[in-house]
């Protein structure tokens, strides 16, 4: 078959629904299909500097050179990671499969045009999250999300959701209560040959300045206001009242943008300098070393913002149990390795960092295999690729 992935970001920009689709698409390719990702040629411009949301610093030449079935477009139009490119509609002509990864806004509409004017074209929607955000920004989610968004999903020939449960509560669940057919369960994946078990890089924590005598926790994400709904604070928030509780622990965190300075002030002011490391510049090819590095991982976000966690699959992968808030479709990975709790509850946050750390050495080793084990058996990305080329093939049956 030949496959259209249609996704608003890509590597090496760090965002949770380029990275899928890269995985999505590489292992495609492995198992024999035909793959083209189309996405923006983002270039950096002072709109990009300005919106608090931009790529970071995309070198596209390189990452061109190395990954041949991505045609990256020039946006007539850009903000953020929103694009608008209307040469694509031309170029999705050729493909037996078209696959748009929403949100993408600029593009989503012009895609559902395309299936509109070639009805007898197969076009599959994922649909990974709701869209938030504060001020105007926020309204004009809300609008999208009344008037185009049920226009876009009625256009496609099948529906994909990461998670029901997170589906639920979505913008899209009105579609979903009209439809249920339309839709299919796909969870994310993850590489589960890159992310290992692994001793501890004795370089890197000599780099980080990182002591083996204490319990070491990660956290990895985006530090900009895209990515408001982290928790970031919650988390410095309950590390400061475990120091509180006379409970030290070092804590390291993954992540750019510009909330970052104001996460180290936070930091500060918490009195938390001693324990807080804030990596710089992790690429996706050294984040392995990270995840070896952690006894715990937390996600504390705070919002439906957060409809997922691929982070935790990658933390799971590597044999770190992990602790992440009690939201939809991020719940129903946590339970699977490790614990949730309220969203925006340092108190309860904290307290659940502490009791794991109170399992004995026999419990924590045994939880390590556990989520490990489960991750091989159900969430490898060849697993998930094999279900949704299944998916493929019963559209292309019925054309």
């Amino acid at each position: 078959m030949k496959i259209a992935h249609i996704v608003c970001t890509f590597p090496p920009y760090n965002g949770g629904m380029g990275n899928v689709v890269f995985s999505l698409a590489s292992e495609l390719i492995n198992q024999g299909e035909e793959v083209t990702v189309f996405t923006p040629d983002y270039f950096e411009s002072s709109e990009m500097k300005d919106t608090g949301a931009e790529p970071e610093k995309i070198h596209t030449e390189s990452i061109n050179n190395n990954l041949d079935f991505v045609n990256r477009l020039r946006p007539a139009l850009q903000y953020g990671n929103a694009a608008y490119l209307p040469q694509i509609a031309e170029e999705l002509n050729q493909f037996d499969i078209v696959h748009l990864h929403y949100p993408f806004f600029g593009v989503a509409n012009l895609v559902r045009k395309w299936k509109l004017r070639n009805p007898h074209k197969k076009l599959v929607v994922t649909y990974h999250m709701d869209t938030r955000g504060p001020g105007w920004k926020g309204l004009f989610f809300k609008y999208y999300g009344y008037f185009w968004l049920p226009k876009i999903l009625e256009s496609a020939d099948c529906l994909l959701a990461t998670s029901l449960d997170y589906l639920k509560v979505s913008l899209a669940s009105v579609h979903y209560q009209k439809h249920p057919e339309k839709w299919q369960e796909l969870p994310l994946g993850v590489d589960s040959q890159k992310f290992q078990p692994h001793e501890k890089n004795d370089i890197l924590v000599q780099s980080l300045g990182l002591d083996n005598n204490f319990p070491t926790i990660l956290f990895v994400g985006g530090m900009d206001e895209a990515h408001y709904f982290k928790g970031v604070p919650v988390l410095l928030k309950a590390l400061y009242l475990l120091k509180q509780n006379n409970f030290v622990c070092q804590v390291v965190l993954v992540g750019e943008g510009n909330l970052k300075a104001e996460f180290k002030l936070l930091t500060k002011s918490l009195g938390l300098e001693n324990q807080i490391i804030f990596a710089d510049n992790v690429d996706n090819e050294n984040l392995p070393y990270f995840y070896n590095l952690a006894d715990l991982f937390v996600l504390p976000s705070t919002t439906a913002g957060e409809a997922y966690g691929l982070v935790l699959l990658e933390a799971m992968s590597s044999g770190v149990p992990v602790i992440a808030s009690d939201l939809p479709g991020v719940r129903k990975v946590a339970e699977l390795g490790g614990k949730v709790v309220p969203a925006s509850n340092a108190e309860l946050l904290a307290q659940s960092i502490q009791a794991y750390f109170s399992l004995s050495n026999n419990e924590k080793e045994n939880l390590k295999k556990e989520v490990r084990q489960i991750v091989e058996v159900d969430y490898s990305w060849s697993i998930i690729t094999q279900k949704l080329r299944q998916i493929y093939q019963q559209l292309v049956v019925k054309t």
